[in-house]
């Protein structure tokens, strides 16, 4: 709730007004000291009227012949918020002719105060809403919804707090959920990533997708209900093919999520073709296997397997295996006669030990060279 207002906002309040009317303008405390003023020689002194508009909480205009401590000629109107003194205005000059000045900028303050209120209150209901979505993807939670390590921010572990946000945003808890990872591309886009933002947001409200959060740099997580209409989402991102990727994953129920989480990573990281665009985990098959190797696993095979091969093998490799370790199909798609592909086949045999044309070694280089894409 706001209480006051700052020095800086103040400030620009009357410099604003005076620019209007040309008069100088005060803002006055509940103490009856001037903070902000046009006249800045005034900042920091004490205002006999100002004090008592503040006591009384009533409007005090003062004539050329009234006398009081650090007050000349003007209206000093009361602003009150909730019960609360927020300041005092005070305009200097005739009262018939500064009046209209007083509550211009009585009623701009006012305007400011309600700004300030639901910039507020929206970064409240982000933040709660970031703070719901980090708990249920973190796999602190069990499916009772309590907290598992002592470490989680107290407010966040308590269940109360937790069934609180539930209810907060409707959302609920005995259906399963699937979590969705959308990717912003930045990479030759026709969108930026900040229009792309734009639309995914957009896409969140006319969907009642309620809880998601922004992961930086360039990602946000969603939780959706396992019913959602899972071809919307595909057309979305089908409109949007060359500035975003998405990654759904499995169904959980509402306090394993971690779980969904970890698959709909698993299915964004599929897509490894800048023409892929929408990847869901329950259509994956390989991609399971691949997504579920730790990092060092995964850098020790591909340097046992193609670190002696350079890009041009590797796209050649590519290619081959494209077009099922098919010579013809092959060296039709790249402009090569047949016996060239065959010797840079056996090249690459020489130098990196495994036959491409062989099965289980074909095998060996593909799924390396899947690792080495995702």
């Amino acid at each position: 709730m706001i209480t006051q207002i700052g020095k800086q906002l103040a400030t620009q309040i009357v410099d604003t007004v005076h620019d209007v009317c040309g008069h100088d303008i005060n803002f006055i405390n509940k103490n009856g000291i001037i903070y902000a003023s046009t006249n800045t020689s005034r900042i920091g002194s004490f205002h006999e009227i100002g004090k008592k508009a503040a006591d009384t909480k009533t409007v005090i205009e003062v004539q050329d012949n009234d006398h009081y401590e650090g007050t000349s000629s003007g209206v000093n109107i009361p602003v009150t918020h909730n019960g609360y003194l927020i300041a005092v205005i005070g305009i200097s000059g005739s009262p018939d002719e500064v009046r209209k000045f007083a509550y211009l900028a009585e009623k701009i303050t006012r305007l400011l105060i309600r700004e300030q209120e639901l910039n507020a209150a929206s970064r409240t209901l982000s933040e709660k809403r970031t703070y719901l979505v980090s708990y249920l993807l973190s796999g602190t939670g069990t499916s009772n919804g309590t907290c598992e390590f002592e470490s989680f921010p107290d407010k966040i572990a308590d269940l109360n707090y937790i069934h609180d946000l539930l209810d907060e945003f409707e959302i609920n808890i005995e259906k399963k959920k699937r979590v969705l990872i959308i990717r912003m591309l930045s990479d030759h886009s026709t969108i930026t990533i900040s229009s792309a933002e734009e639309k995914i947001l957009r896409m969140f409200t006319e969907h009642s997708i309620h809880l998601y959060k922004f992961q930086y740099p360039h990602e946000y997580a969603a939780i959706i209900d396992s019913s959602f209409p899972l071809k919307e989402l595909e057309s979305f991102c089908l409109s949007l093919s060359d500035s975003i990727q998405m990654g759904i994953g499995r169904p959980a129920e509402l306090f394993k999520l971690s779980t969904s989480y970890d698959t709909a990573r698993i299915a964004l990281n599929s897509l490894t073709d800048s023409a892929d665009h929408y990847a869901l985990f329950d259509d994956l098959t390989l991609e399971i296997l691949l997504g579920s190797l730790n990092e060092v696993t995964t850098a020790e095979f591909i340097a046992k397997t193609l670190s002696c091969l350079d890009e041009a093998d590797c796209s050649l490799l590519r290619s081959y295996f494209d077009h099922e370790q098919s010579l013809s199909r092959t060296s039709e798609y790249l402009y090569l006669h047949k016996n060239t592909l065959q010797y840079k086949l056996d090249r690459i045999h020489k130098i990196c030990g495994l036959n491409p044309r062989s099965f289980r070694d074909g095998v060996i280089l593909y799924l390396a060279l899947r690792l080495k894409e995702m």
